[in-house]
């Protein structure tokens, strides 16, 4: 394939699909297919507790093989803090080109380039390029319009992605990140035929499996609609975005929050047990409880959740998760409540709660 086909095929590929999290891989297919590499590797920060750390969100070698990581399935302290690679790290904190070469000039040579241009506190990254020698200046600018594109269309879809008030996902964002939760992600793959190796070997279809330890949890502002009757639409919609900020801290950055309009809320996210879910919601719980809301004094949320089934679509987790906020509406609000529990203890039958 030449190096205009090549470009081409990206420019159709890239502004072909709607997933955002696909754009990474695009991009790192398009890149090793018209430039002379070895591996590319696309690395992004995620954070914890205020911890951050490098995920590889995408590894592809020129020879074949590759793999592509699942945020939401990360182990995050299996990951190398920042500072472990420092190139990477001097290579965001500069915004800069940064090469570094092992075998003096003219030799093996890895460049970094920001992911983005411009300073932001989430979705920061870098590009890691593997060559035999360093890169050549018509390189360089290819690699400058793959970037644009890219960051183009990230913008695009972050924009229609994103929720007006608050930044957090909208409702329509939701099924494809839904849907990928319970197919086999992209990883492990190793090199097949095709030119370059790496963008064939990744062309596979993911396998419907049953997934492992992902939960969809709903949470809902208590009484929103006589606070905002009371105190007026403005002070409403600052209530929102103040608890959305609370969600934002309390959750992990690797998690799916979502706003679904007026005081509705959902997270889509990936735990090893039952009891690790609850304990997230009950910290966004708790903190809501606490915060001092201007003029308003305390506003509560009432969170339920469920496990997500292989024959789950996002319509029939969420019904599960509603059916657990209004469990937790009819009895008393400010509650946490696990829909799993419920089926267990027998207060949910055909779909139905029983007996508040």
């Amino acid at each position: 394939m030449t190096a205009m086909h090549a470009m081409t095929d990206f420019l159709l590929k890239l502004t072909d699909h709607r997933d955002r999290d696909l754009l990474e891989l695009t991009l790192s297919k398009a890149i090793i297919g018209v430039l002379p590499l070895q591996r590319i590797v696309v690395a992004r920060v995620i954070s914890e507790a205020g911890q951050k750390r490098w995920l590889e969100v995408t590894r592809l070698d020129a020879k074949g093989g590759g793999k592509v990581a699942d945020p939401l399935r990360v182990d995050f302290l299996s990951l190398p803090p920042l500072e472990e690679a420092p190139d990477r790290t001097r290579c965001l904190q500069t915004g800069q080109q940064i090469d570094v070469a092992w075998a003096g000039e003219g030799g093996p040579c890895i460049t970094l380039v920001p992911l983005f241009e411009d300073s932001r506190s989430s979705d920061e990254g870098v590009i890691e390029l593997h060559a035999e020698r360093p890169l050549t200046d018509e390189s360089l600018r290819t690699l400058e319009k793959l970037r644009h594109v890219y960051r183009n269309m990230f913008s695009l879809l972050e924009y229609s992605n994103r929720d007006p008030l608050t930044g957090l996902m909208n409702r329509k964002s939701l099924d494809d990140a839904f849907y990928s939760a319970v197919l086999e992600e992209l990883d492990g793959v190793v090199g097949v035929s095709g030119n370059p190796p790496a963008v064939a070997a990744l062309e596979s279809e993911r396998r419907h499996r049953v997934p492992a330890n992902y939960w969809l949890g709903t949470a809902r502002i208590d009484c929103f609609t006589q606070i905002s009757d009371k105190h007026g639409h403005a002070l409403g919609e600052e209530i929102i975005l103040l608890v959305a900020r609370i969600l934002n801290n309390t959750f992990r950055t690797y998690d799916r929050a979502y706003r679904f309009g007026g005081e509705h809320f959902v997270v889509l996210m990936h735990c090893p047990e039952e009891s690790v879910v609850l304990a997230a919601f009950e910290r966004f719980r708790s903190g809501v409880a606490r915060f001092n809301f201007p003029q308003v004094g305390q506003v509560t949320v009432s969170c339920g959740f469920t496990s997500v089934m292989a024959h789950d679509t996002p319509a029939t987790a969420l019904e599960k998760t509603y059916q657990a906020v209004e469990f937790a509406q009819g009895n008393g609000r400010n509650k946490v409540i696990s829909h799993p529990e419920l089926v267990r203890v027998g207060r949910v039958s055909d779909g139905a709660i029983l007996g508040a």
